[in-house]
C-alpha cells in the first residue's frame, strides 16, 4: 500500500484547509484509513479514521465538530476537512492505513500503523 498525502499550508486561525490522501496498491481497500498529527516537541496523536465503506468513523475529541473525514472510492482518496482551525492544530499531519478496524487501536497505538504517507505541514497563525 502506498499513500500520497497533500494539502497542507499556512492559514489564519478560524480558517480552513483540506488534506488529501490517495491510496494505491492491490490491497489498500482492506485497510482502514486515517490521519495523525505531530506538533513540534510532542508525540504523534490520532486525529480521525474511516473505513472505505464509510460505516466506521472516529475522531479525536480535540477535533470533533471541527474536522471531517470522508472517502471517495472512485478516486481512492480520503480527505480531512479542517475547519475553525486553531493555533494548537499546527502540526505535521500524516496519513495512515492499518488493518485494525478497532478504533481503540488507532487511538492508543499511534506509532503502530501498517503504512504511512509523508507528512504535510499545517501552520495556523493567530
Amino acid at each position: 500500500v502506498q499513500l500520497q498525502a497533500s494539502g497542507g499550508g499556512a492559514v489564519q486561525a478560524g480558517g480552513s484547509l483540506r488534506l488529501s490522501c490517495t491510496a494505491s496498491g492491490s490491497t489498500f481497500r482492506r485497510y482502514m484509513m486515517g490521519w495523525f498529527r505531530q506538533a513540534p516537541g510532542k508525540e504523534r496523536e490520532f486525529v480521525a479514521a474511516i473505513s472505505w465503506s464509510g460505516d466506521n468513523i472516529d475522531y479525536a475529541d480535540s477535533v470533533k465538530g471541527r474536522f471531517a473525514i470522508t472517502g471517495d472510492n472512485a478516486k481512492n482518496t480520503v480527505y480531512l476537512q479542517l475547519n475553525s482551525l486553531k493555533s494548537e492544530d499546527t502540526a505535521t499531519y500524516y496519513c495512515a492505513a492499518d488493518l485494525a478496524r478497532n478504533l481503540n487501536v488507532w487511538r492508543l497505538r499511534p506509532n503502530a500503523m501498517d503504512y504511512w504517507g509523508k507528512g504535510t505541514l499545517v501552520t495556523v497563525s493567530s
